[in-house]
């Protein structure tokens, strides 16, 4: 089962380490694998939300995630995005930009880390965004019950996080916008920036969220109505409807990843200039790591590791919402790569230890249960 799921991780993994030594020698080696793990330190939090959207698709569409989805994944974020930022923001030509990271990295990554406000708005409201709806939807499995109980009753409040959402963006701006940062000596004001990119993200959230949202809503519609059309579909020959709303739901779905991958890797990416300004080796190592976060989140639905632990999603989700405010911190403020992969991960532990410890206590109590159940009959007899 690991082979199989993890299979063309390790593949990748050799081949992007060969090519690393073909290179760039063994030091080019050695920052590939270190990216690599600050991918996947980065972004196993990613995995689990992607695993409890992943779960509800099709086995097609499953395979669709981990073959087209981890080539726009590792060549559009982890390449191609980079030099998209650095075309955009210094107004330079596709080509232009290509030639700019081969030949000058050092202003390059200025170019990049110049862009950086916009990238964290966006990145950060579109993941604030996520974690927002998370906690302020009603569950029956509630983790942190004194805090979920209290948000659920105010999440009744219609548009309550886009509002919370929009004020946080605003006092961002305000706050860490502004002498975001140093260049050339001057200040430089990237309050409209930051306001415009947080915006961005927010309704690319509203938009991709709403239509997968609303696909998958018609699609448990018509699953509920499919066995009393059953009937009348096979009399017609044309039980078409079900089948093309299950496509549209698994397409935005599918865009909802990908939109989801893009936000999460931003600190990735960004976190990666403090290693290496190489975007040869930058694509190499972040890819590998993607390649990783992809095979672990289909691995995580086939095992029904969700299923089994189900507080990994409430620690993955609190994780987003650290994450994001991290990102719109770091708008002004360098926050080190070691600190942003740690959150992550102590969250998602804390949530699988609480989770085990559920399982053994709904255990020992089916088990005092059945004791006393054995004993109630021994004593009738």
């Amino acid at each position: 089962m690991v082979l199989k799921t993890f299979g063309w991780s390790f593949a990748v993994t050799a081949l992007g380490l060969v090519a690393a030594v073909f290179y760039g020698g063994w030091t080019a080696f050695g920052v590939v694998a270190i990216l690599s793990v600050l991918e996947i330190s980065l972004s196993f939090d990613n995995a689990v939300v992607n695993a409890g959207i992943l779960k509800k698709m099709s086995a097609f569409w499953q395979k669709i995630f981990l073959t087209i989805g981890i080539l726009i994944a590792v060549f559009g974020m982890r390449l191609v995005f980079p030099v998209v930022i650095v075309a955009l923001s210094a107004q330079l030509g596709p080509i232009e930009a290509v030639d700019l990271a081969l030949t000058d990295k050092d202003q390059y990554q200025q170019y990049v880390t110049d862009a950086h406000p916009s990238i964290a708005a966006f990145g950060g409201m579109f993941l604030l965004m996520i974690f927002l709806d998370f906690i302020f939807e009603d569950r029956d499995i509630k983790w942190l019950k004194w805090l979920e109980r209290p948000l659920a009753k105010l999440g009744k409040v219609d548009m309550l996080s886009v509002c919370i959402a929009l004020i946080i963006l605003l006092i961002s701006a305000m706050t860490f916008a502004t002498h975001a940062h140093q260049h050339g000596g001057t200040h430089v004001d990237k309050a409209e920036t930051v306001l415009l990119a947080g915006i961005g993200g927010l309704i690319t959230y509203m938009i991709v969220g709403g239509l997968s949202g609303y696909f998958e809503d018609k699609l448990e519609e018509e699953e509920e109505r499919e066995h009393e059309a059953e009937e009348e579909a096979a009399r017609t020959g044309k039980p078409r409807s079900a089948v093309v709303i299950a496509g549209k739901a698994a397409f935005f779905m599918f865009l909802y990843l990908e939109v989801l991958d893009a936000s999460f890797s931003f600190d990735g990416v960004i976190g990666a200039f403090a290693i290496t300004n190489d975007i040869v080796l930058m694509a190499l190592g972040l890819g590998i790591g993607a390649m990783y976060v992809r095979s672990l989140t289909v691995y995580l639905v086939r095992q029904g590791t969700l299923d089994d632990y189900v507080y990994l999603e409430h620690g993955a989700h609190y994780a987003i919402g650290a994450l994001a405010m991290i990102l719109l911190v770091t708008i002004r403020y360098e926050i080190n790569e070691f600190i942003t992969g740690s959150v992550g991960v102590i969250l998602i532990a804390w949530s699988f230890w609480s989770s085990v410890r559920r399982n053994k206590a709904i255990a020992a109590a089916e088990g005092d249960a059945g004791s006393d159940e054995k004993t109630e009959v021994s004593s009738g007899v």
